[in-house]
């Protein structure tokens, strides 16, 4: 009985650590949203006319501020991972690009280049699919967890071993 006693008493904070990991990571993919959120939320209301680049941009840099300050004042490693869940959704929105159908007025004759090219990007001009939507589902929330990510890395602290 003790013998089982002392075992549970070891696994605890190995459980509760186990559950702590992607509480915390999904914790900054939500921060990290949250910032980009914030960002377009506001230039909705102010409706400003700004190019797609500047936009891009923006949806970079906002995130990165907000994960250097949050990462600043409550270190963890795992906002540092944060451009993981990125790189997945931009492959899962990309696979879902390439199986749509073309057809006049949505990219019709285009080779999968040109399709994810005028999706994402709208170069040389977008290419109807995804209602022109693709840079708001895809290319700045990648671009937000991607500047989340290199934000808090950099407001990383060096630990004295290293």
């Amino acid at each position: 009985m003790e013998f089982y006693e002392q075992q549970t008493r070891h696994e605890e904070p190995q459980t509760q650590s186990l559950l702590k990991i992607p509480l915390l990571f999904v914790a900054h993919v939500v921060l990290a949203l949250a910032a980009w959120s914030v960002l377009m939320a506001a230039g909705y209301a102010l409706q400003p006319n700004l190019s797609q680049t500047l936009i891009l941009a923006l949806s970079f840099l906002v995130p990165f501020v907000a994960g250097f300050g949050i990462n600043r004042f409550r270190q963890n490693v795992l906002a540092t991972t944060v451009w993981i869940f990125g790189l997945a959704w931009f492959f899962i929105v990309v696979l879902w690009v390439l199986d749509m159908p073309t057809g006049p007025g949505q990219c019709y004759q285009c080779d999968a280049t040109e399709k994810l090219s005028r999706t994402f990007f709208s170069i040389p001009g977008p290419g109807g699919l995804m209602d022109n939507d693709g840079p708001f589902l895809a290319t700045w929330p990648v671009a937000a967890m991607f500047g989340y990510s290199i934000g808090a890395r950099l407001s990383m602290k060096k630990s004295e071993e290293e």
